[in-house]
């Protein structure tokens, strides 16, 4: 396989995803904990993978390769130096790098088999879990500071591995290894940069990296769109920053054949997250959108980032006629919105809570949506598009829908 990643389109058939399946990391979750780790509710943990394993089911059943995280994870882990090196970065990335529990807590993840290390680390480890020997008990830090004594993890759960779209994103043969913006999620894109620096799948490939983890500014998938193979679109959001878009787009410009960033700002809500929570591309000329992303007039300020051959950096212009500008990038007459909820204030407010515009398409005109979301599904069917639903009760908690918890690695083209 020379090119292990290939995504030039948002709606080409889709051929391989990468999935993670939810674990250990969602019982971990109390009510203290909730927003320092981007929770609203507690899913239960064994409703949530039965969703995801029908999820993933409707996926294989429709020609698609499901690859999991975890096990991609423990693949790329094949040398003992790997394992220690994996461990060291996970636990300084963690802020643990001058803990005095440092040492207990590598000697207690190395001491497993890899796989079950990776999903140890990704559940959190539990102070009751590692016993510390008797000189490093007793810190003084611990003891003056009351909320961290009471703290019950040393390395904190990622509850929000399941959404894989936001760590890591393709574009075109590359991908971006995304800064993230809050510090609970900062650790997940770690996974993918040893994934692709040392899986057998991805290694000595050469995958472009348009955007790594260690840049200044946030960036996440699930702001990141690709329209066709010359355009990308990206929402300047509450966790990707106008100056990270630049630098993507100049990165893309000087590696790639796109030729054009579309940046489109969005209200920088806990509502509105991502782009992908109020946007996605459907069908070739169709999306969905939530109408509360536009003013009254119906406007969206875009801003319209293109390649200038013989200079480094883009031409940037403002637009805010988000049509126009969606059917001018895609070289159409004019382009479909179909509106969350059907336009109808209540709905699309209720709906976008639960997803109802974060669709995944998995070939033109077809779409993965949760169950729940009838109206716009409904509003979706008679606009033509075929609507495959899955349930989300549980899985719809942490605030992301099908697209939001699905990498794609691999497209066709259209």
């Amino acid at each position: 396989m020379d090119q292990p990643i290939r995504v030039n389109s948002e709606i080409g058939r889709l051929r391989t995803v990468l999935l993670h399946r939810p674990g250990e990391e969602l019982e971990n979750l109390t009510p203290e904990y909730l927003t320092d780790l981007l929770f609203d509710d507690i899913p239960y943990l064994e409703q949530a993978q039965a969703e995801h394993d029908a999820f993933a089911q409707v996926l294989r059943d429709n020609g698609v390769e499901v690859l999991y995280l975890d096990q991609l994870a423990a693949e790329s882990l094949w040398s003992d130096e790997l394992r220690e090196q994996f461990v060291d970065d996970m636990l300084k990335a963690s802020k643990l790098g001058s803990h005095r529990a440092f040492e207990a807590l590598r000697h207690y993840l190395l001491a497993m088999p890899s796989l079950e290390m990776v999903r140890k680390i990704m559940a959190g480890v539990r102070k009751d879990e590692v016993i510390l020997p008797p000189e490093h008990q007793d810190q003084l830090h611990d003891m003056i500071c009351d909320r961290s004594h009471q703290y019950p993890f040393y390395l904190s759960p990622m509850p929000n591995l399941y959404f894989t779209r936001d760590p890591a994103a393709s574009i075109g043969n590359g991908l971006t290894v995304n800064k993230m913006h809050w510090p609970a999620r900062r650790r997940e894109s770690l996974f993918m940069r040893y994934i692709i620096d040392h899986h057998p799948r991805f290694a000595g490939k050469q995958v472009p990296v348009w955007y790594n983890r260690d840049r200044k500014f946030s960036m996440e998938g699930g702001d990141e769109l690709v329209l066709n193979k010359h355009t990308l679109a990206i929402g300047i959001s509450e966790r990707t920053t106008a100056e990270a878009i630049e630098t993507l787009a100049t990165n893309l410009f000087a590696g790639s054949d796109f030729t054009k960033v579309i940046a489109i700002q969005i209200p920088k809500s806990h509502a509105f997250m991502h782009l992908d929570t109020v946007f996605t591309m459907i069908d070739h000329d169709t999306f969905t959108i939530h109408p509360e992303i536009r003013d009254h007039g119906g406007k969206i300020n875009c801003f319209i980032l293109d390649k200038v051959e013989g200079k480094k950096y883009p031409q940037i212009t403002k637009q805010t006629d988000l049509e126009q500008v969606l059917a001018d990038a895609l070289e159409l007459p004019a382009v479909r919105l179909i509106e969350c909820g059907g336009g109808d204030s209540i709905a699309a407010a209720r709906e976008q809570w639960n997803d109802g515009s974060n669709t995944l398409a998995i070939a033109p005109g077809v779409v993965v949506t949760y169950d729940r979301n009838y109206v716009t599904n409904q509003k979706l069917r008679e606009a033509g598009i075929t609507v495959i639903e899955v349930s989300g009760a549980e899985l719809g908690r942490g605030r992301g829908g099908p697209r939001c918890m699905s990498m794609p690695l691999v497209r066709e083209e259209i």
